[in-house]
């Protein structure tokens, strides 16, 4: 006897009249200049720095077709200033040294002390090999350096 299918609920649909929005909306090609999104910053080499939010909102492609309405689906973009963005900040050695230690001990065993080039699990502790005695590829370690005894 086949299973009775689920009744589908139909997705709300908010319609937003657009001058009720809030923030100004602009469509992909006519964004102002000094107006960027989030990623836009990041390739430049900023980050949002200064910007308390979002100053505009950059509408979503489905968007485009109906502009008297609000956009607000996931896909829309929010803009930001380029005026009041910093530059990145730069890790000091320091914070770089600790962040290599950091990375290798998440990836050396806690048994056989041998180093991965992934992360272990944290759930297991150590790697499969001293778990269950799945043999690990020799090829997915780093082998340690040879000592030179003299």
């Amino acid at each position: 006897m086949p299973r009775p299918r689920k009744k589908r609920r139909r997705r709300e649909v908010n319609r937003v009249p657009r001058g009720e929005a809030g923030l100004p909306e602009y469509d992909r090609s006519t964004v102002p200049e000094g107006l960027v999104t989030r990623r836009q910053l990041r390739d430049m080499g900023l980050s949002p720095g200064d910007n308390g939010g979002p100053v505009a909102i950059l509408r979503c492609k489905l968007c485009a077709t109906r502009p008297q309405l609000s956009c607000t689906h996931p896909t829309r973009g929010f803009l930001l200033r380029v005026d009041l963005a910093v530059p990145k900040r730069v890790p000091t050695l320091a914070q770089e040294w600790a962040l290599d230690q950091a990375m290798a001990a998440r990836q050396t065993c806690g048994q056989c002390r041998r180093r991965f080039y992934i992360c272990l699990s944290k759930k297991l502790g150590c790697c499969l090999e001293c778990f269950d005695g799945t043999p690990a590829d020799p090829g997915s370690y780093i082998p340690s350096a040879p000592s030179t005894a003299a």
